[in-house]
């Protein structure tokens, strides 16, 4: 990854690991993290539950889009895509040009291991592991479309990290 203009999107189902692992590729790459859902937020003033409840998903999704477009990449990032963001033709076509999608990957049993005590905007309460893979079903043609493919199970942050420079240098 020797071009500074390059970026690192990571991308995939909620619970994936998009932000720990992001933290972590950053701190390894020695780049700027940016969390699309942290800018989002600060961007709307709300969070991404009160922008779904009030507005909903489709004005989240614009929310989305234009905060990524406003986002300042003079400089070599590693960016978290929330896991519906690459369901956008536009999104993919503006992560392609502008660096490498990776898709982290996981099964819907380890998915919802992982978030099951907490609120996401598109999950009913109790989280089921049917509401995974509807959603997982839905977004894995699109998710197929990244450059790379990682998946988390059972790994480290610092482990996929890792892997996932081996694998773009």
């Amino acid at each position: 990854m020797n071009n500074a203009k390059l970026h690192v999107f990571l991308t995939g189902m909620m619970g994936t690991g998009k932000s720990t692992v992001g933290k972590e590729l950053a701190k390894k790459l020695n780049c700027k993290f940016i969390d699309l859902d942290d800018e989002i937020i600060k961007k709307a003033g709300k969070s991404i539950e009160t922008i779904f409840t009030d507005e909903g998903e489709a004005s989240f999704r614009t929310w989305e889009m234009k905060t990524a477009q406003e986002l300042n990449l003079t400089k070599r990032s590693v960016i978290a895509t929330g896991g519906g963001f690459p369901l956008k033709e536009a999104n993919r076509d503006w992560m392609s040009q502008n660096g490498k999608t990776i898709w982290l990957s996981a099964s819907a049993e380890h998915i919802l291991d992982r978030i099951k005590d907490e609120n996401r905007p598109l999950l009913p309460k109790p989280i089921t592991k049917s509401h995974i893979e509807n959603i997982l079903n839905k977004r894995l043609d699109i998710y197929q479309k990244a450059d790379l493919q990682i998946d988390t199970e059972d790994k480290s942050p610092d482990a996929i990290a890792d892997e996932i420079i081996k694998r773009i240098r």
